[in-house]
């Protein structure tokens, strides 16, 4: 889609909005649940300001009760407005407060007395949004992964894949990073902590990722590890997992695993959306 002021999330309250907000929050969308009417003014404010780049691509979700104000004021200022509506079917909805036992909103706000009338009541409160320009998606029969598909299909905001990879290097004797996914070990390579003009340095010095590359065991562990990453990055990416990190270890984190990041990151960033940090390289 071309890009939108503001995305205007609504629906039948137990047909996915929550969902739906946490995939567009992956896919860069800055997204505000339940914004307080009475704040709107101030909201648009930001938005128009163009100071906060976060507010380029925002994301609202609102119920019935506060729908019409949402859409009245953005379109009364002149602000784009593209609008999400999410449905399911009236038994679908009613299994699924069943199942959360969360409270309706209509309860909530004293407009039912009982889980039926309150979805009988918000979708006579939505019955008048027949206009073609708004997105609807029901969601019955569809799986969070299908609701992501359809999601990025419809509402991505580059041409580029929402899926990233952080490349990281790390010292063994430091501890393993805790939010690692895939683990690599460099510490069978020659170590440049042994070359007096070396030692100091690190994989970010020329000096010692040149030393570090040179070796046939280094040259080796590229293209097994590429081969292995290809496999990896594609099925993960299939499979519409968001991000994924990589982290390279050697025993200090300065040397081995520090160059070994750098190749990987030069070597995957012309592909994917990549990221690059050195955990411990200036821990001594």
């Amino acid at each position: 889609m071309s890009q939108q002021d503001v995305l205007l999330v609504t629906g039948m309250s137990g047909a996915g909005k929550t969902t739906a907000m946490g995939i567009l929050e992956d896919m860069g969308y800055h997204c505000i649940d339940q914004f307080p009417v009475q704040l709107l003014s101030n909201l648009g404010e930001i938005i128009h300001s163009k100071i906060d780049p976060r507010y380029s691509n925002i994301a609202l979700a609102t119920t019935a009760l506060d729908y019409p104000k949402f859409l009245n004021y953005f379109k009364n200022i002149e602000t784009n407005v593209k609008v999400i509506f999410f449905d399911a079917s009236d038994e679908k909805l009613l299994l699924r407060y069943k199942f959360t036992r969360r409270h309706h909103p209509m309860l909530i706000a004293s407009k039912a007395n009982t889980l039926e009338e309150a979805i009988e009541v918000e979708r006579d409160m939505f019955e008048n949004l027949n206009d073609n320009s708004i997105m609807r998606i029901d969601t019955t029969k569809l799986s969070q992964a299908e609701l992501k598909a359809i999601l990025m299909e419809k509402l991505k905001l580059t041409s580029h894949d929402v899926f990233s990879i952080s490349f990281v290097s790390f010292g063994y004797k430091h501890g393993v990073p805790l939010d690692a996914d895939i683990i690599f070990d460099t510490r069978f390579l020659p170590n440049p902590y042994y070359v007096d003009e070396l030692k100091e340095l690190t994989g970010d010095d020329a000096p010692v990722y040149d030393y570090v590359m040179k070796f046939d065991e280094t040259k080796q562990l590229l293209k097994h590890l590429t081969q292995t990453l290809d496999f990896c990055f594609e099925s993960y990416a299939k499979q519409n997992k968001n991000h994924l990190s990589v982290c390279i270890g050697c025993t200090g984190g300065h040397h081995r695993s520090v160059s070994v990041t750098n190749w990987l990151y030069e070597h995957y960033k012309k592909k994917y959306h990549c990221f690059k940090s050195h955990r411990d390289k200036k821990v001594r």
